[in-house]
């Protein structure tokens, strides 16, 4: 039996990377507590209440997320398990879902729009480094009138973890 693959230290790859954020305590594991904060400091970032719908929501597609991710059940999603178990598929049919409902926390105006202080604020919410927010808008917000749509975030979301070009990929990881 060999030992799990260890998650890299100094992450450069998109999957280490995003394994990274998704490990926020650091110690080496993604645990479903560590999932479950993202969803929490983007709660509180917002100022939204428990039985807000749009928190309801974060939830919900958090549980179907995490639950699909921790297949085992254990409660810990090591990195050897979400480097072969994160592709285009499963963003595709649950993480762009999961990923969708914390866009719409912050979207404060619900208008299917983030402005900076709203996209910088979920950034930092989900365990991004705020220093290189400003870059990542920048990458998103290609035609320059200060807003980053839902399917644009998505997209290119979708497109660092499977390897393809992202606009802000690289700035923001």
């Amino acid at each position: 039996m060999s030992l799990p693959q260890a998650a890299p230290q100094a992450p450069t790859t998109p999957k280490a990377r995003i394994y990274a954020m998704l490990d926020t305590d650091g110690d080496g594991v993604a645990s479903k507590h560590d999932y479950f904060v993202r969803i929490e400091r983007a709660q509180k970032a917002t100022g939204r209440a428990d039985d807000d719908p749009l928190v309801i929501a974060a939830r919900a597609t958090g549980e179907r997320a995490w639950a699909a991710m921790d297949a085992n059940g254990d409660g810990v999603m090591t990195y050897e398990e979400y480097i072969a178990w994160v592709d285009a598929e499963k963003f595709d049919n649950i993480c762009q879902y999961a990923l969708g409902a914390l866009f719409d926390l912050a979207d404060d105006d619900q208008d299917g729009a983030l402005d900076r202080p709203q996209f910088t604020m979920l950034r930092q919410a989900l365990g991004n480094r705020a220093d290189n927010a400003d870059a990542a808008f920048d990458a998103l917000d290609g035609d320059g009138d200060g807003r980053v749509g839902r399917a644009e975030y998505l997209a290119s979301i979708r497109a660092y973890v499977t390897g393809d070009e992202s606009p802000m990929g690289a700035a923001l990881y």
